[in-house]
């Protein structure tokens, strides 16, 4: 979140103490007595000028008498810190620097559940169809063009597939199969990659099939890591989200989805349909 939109949401949160200490009926000066502050610090949280914690909101809360407001406060307090990252920002030097911290944070984890509806994940990328992504999104982006550095990044990042331990649980929708973001002999290479993942040790490969009853629609794409964050990504921001109701609600997203994939064989089946048409190209 940039500082300018941190420093609005830290203000709306004060105006929304403010409010409900005034429904109360109290002045900042008692309500300051109640909880053993100073009167100075009720005065910077209501104008924004100082960041709550959460033990403070529950305190506010609960001295107003109105400890079922302490919910909706912290999860204001949430999505005030949920961390946002520019992708111009990100890319102002180029996707190496990126990809590089994806290595990273791919080796300091164990397990992973993923989830994508349009595109392969680079976890699972060829060289040829990460090049063709990579230059797309720097003309997208105008990032400058480190194509090479950058796929070289990322093709390290997929050394963790053969690490023990590591476990990665990735959904595709059936139509990221389809989507032909490159030549159709790249596409094919990279269909046949997938083939080649089904019965690794390190990972589960579910295709969420065209035509299945679905207990929710397809979403976007997002991963989560050990359980801990969620990573979401946009076409012009990277989200974090780390509190327990989100990962709990993107835990359910993904639970519903994985119902209803299709894994082993149906998954090579899958696949299979999907490249048939490329070798007629």
């Amino acid at each position: 979140m940039s500082g300018s939109d941190y420093q609005t949401a830290r203000e709306a949160l004060g105006v929304r103490l403010r409010e409900l200490r005034e429904d109360a009926g109290l002045t900042g000066k008692a309500l300051a007595e109640l909880l053993g502050w100073q009167r100075s610090k009720v005065s910077r949280l209501e104008t924004g000028k100082q960041t709550a914690a959460a033990e403070d909101l529950e305190s506010w809360a609960a001295a107003l008498g109105m400890p079922e407001q302490a919910a909706d406060l912290k999860s204001r307090l949430r999505g005030m810190e949920s961390q946002q990252r520019s992708w111009r920002r990100q890319l102002s030097a180029g996707h190496r620097p990126v990809q590089d911290r994806y290595v990273v944070a791919y080796q300091q984890t164990g397990a992973v559940r993923g989830y994508e509806a349009t595109v392969v994940p680079g976890l699972f990328q060829t060289p040829q169809y990460a090049r063709h992504l990579l230059v797309q999104n720097a003309e997208l982006m105008r990032s400058p063009r480190d194509t090479d550095e950058a796929v070289a990044a990322r093709m390290r990042r997929q050394k963790v597939l053969y690490q023990p331990g590591k476990l990665f649980r990735v959904l595709l929708w059936e139509g990221a199969l389809h989507a032909l973001i490159c030549p159709p002999d790249v596409m094919a290479g990279q269909l046949d990659r997938l083939v080649g993942l089904i019965g690794m040790s390190t990972v589960q490969l579910g295709i969420v099939p065209f035509g299945v009853q679905l207990p929710l629609t397809p979403k976007h794409g997002f991963w989560i890591f050990d359980e801990a964050r969620v990573i979401v990504e946009t076409i012009n921001t990277e989200l974090t989200y780390d509190s327990a109701e989100d990962l709990a609600l993107y835990g359910r997203v993904w639970e519903g989805l994985h119902a209803a994939a299709a894994y082993g064989p149906q998954a090579h089946r899958l696949i299979a349909r999907a490249r048939a048409p490329l070798q007629q190209s």
